[in-house]
């Protein structure tokens, strides 16, 4: 598989791997710079020239994934018969460096309800690079027409017309953050009843005053959530300090809060010190 297929591939199956880039080449090797692999823990495709250097490059990239490292390195390797080699010798007679790039699974986020709060945090969102899952019950607030700003959005937009937007709970990704926001209290207390017996969201974000959550943890302990249990839902969503009422303002808080929280989430693990190793 080409490594462009195979980048698009973990993508769509939302799995982490690492983007391996011969970036420069002194003397003789295998490839020439420029030649890219991708690396999975148990996986690998397309390739930077094979022998010592593909499998050095391999183990380190599986390392980092182990490691939960987030930010680029970069290693050298000398391909000559003096050079300590684990995989087997590469007498080509050049020094390469070699990139490793990790490829984060991209955070999710399911946004219930596309009115004027649900449509403006969808155009903040659909600037980052997220997983972003639109649903509502009506037609209308889900066109193409509608959302056509957000046709050059760098998140993966998927559209759901669901009259019966439980249901699209079921269908999102293991860790997607859901925000419940949807035009009728009706519906936001069956999102959040069922979100409450989902295991596999990350968050669970009611849109709301304190009169309306009030009436909210009575209905859900009413039917049968611990107290432990409602504690998953936060309410209000955004950042306390942001109080101002109109749609854009809210979502603005929304949206930083969010990526507050995936910034959280990503902890990356800081590089080797090392920027490369001569073997």
């Amino acid at each position: 598989m080409h490594w462009l297929a195979a980048v698009e591939r973990l993508r769509r199956e939302r799995r982490a791997g690492v983007l391996v880039t011969l970036v420069s080449v002194r003397g003789h090797a295998p490839r020439e710079a420029g030649a890219k692999m991708v690396v999975t823990a148990t996986e690998a495709w397309d390739s930077i020239g094979g022998g010592n250097l593909e499998a050095t490059a391999v183990a380190r990239a599986r390392t980092m994934l182990a490691d939960g490292v987030a930010v680029p390195e970069q290693i050298s390797l000398s391909l000559n018969d003096k050079a300590r080699a684990e995989h087997g010798q590469q007498c080509c007679g050049g020094e390469v460096a070699i990139l490793l790039e990790p490829l984060a699974v991209a955070p999710s986020v399911a946004i219930f309800g596309m009115g004027h709060v649900g449509l403006e945090l969808a155009r903040i969102l659909a600037r980052h690079d997220v997983e972003l899952h639109l649903v509502d019950s009506r037609a209308d607030q889900v066109a193409a027409g509608r959302l056509a700003a957000l046709d050059d959005a760098v998140a993966r937009v998927h559209v759901h017309h669901a009259p019966v937007p439980e249901l699209v709970l079921g269908q999102v990704p293991r860790g997607t953050h859901v925000l419940v926001m949807t035009h009728d209290h009706a519906e936001d207390a069956a999102l959040c009843d069922t979100a409450l017996r989902c295991g596999h969201l990350a968050s669970i974000g009611l849109i709301g005053s304190s009169a309306k959550w009030s009436r909210f943890r009575q209905r859900l302990a009413a039917e049968g959530h611990s107290p432990a249990e409602l504690e998953r839902i936060t309410t209000p969503i955004g950042l306390p300090d942001l109080t101002g009422k109109d749609p854009a303002t809210i979502a603005v808080s929304v949206a930083a809060d969010l990526v507050r929280v995936f910034e959280a989430e990503r902890v990356p693990v800081r590089a080797h010190d090392r920027q490369g190793a001569s073997t």
